[in-house]
């Protein structure tokens, strides 16, 4: 149950980023402000359910790498971020770390 918990949270965890950009980019300020803090909270509170099985080191850097790799993703295919290649690589090797620790542990 706490790699689903974990994988909610690194849901989440991108909601707050993509939330804080929309109350920049459209004239629904509050709306997304608040959609942006809830999905802080509930980031927070699945990372702190995950923890009860998970290591805190495994736990943290998934989580932060769900939500790095979602939010750049998010970034390329809805805001028309930069797709350049060291941008890609370097989610590669984000994605590559988080399976290299979780093998190790």
């Amino acid at each position: 149950m706490g790699w689903i918990y974990l994988l909610l949270g690194g849901f989440f965890e991108i909601g707050w980023p993509v939330g804080m950009k929309l109350a920049q980019t459209t004239g629904l300020r509050f709306l997304y402000l608040a959609l942006a803090v809830v999905s802080m909270g509930l980031s927070g509170y699945f990372l702190y359910m995950a923890q009860r099985t998970i290591p805190i080191g495994t736990a943290y850097v998934v989580w932060t790498g769900i939500g790095a790799v979602g939010t750049l993703l998010i970034g390329i295919f809805f805001f028309h971020d930069s797709a350049s290649i060291w941008r890609l690589l370097s989610a590669f090797l984000i994605i590559a770390g988080i399976i290299s620790l979780k093998l190790a542990s």
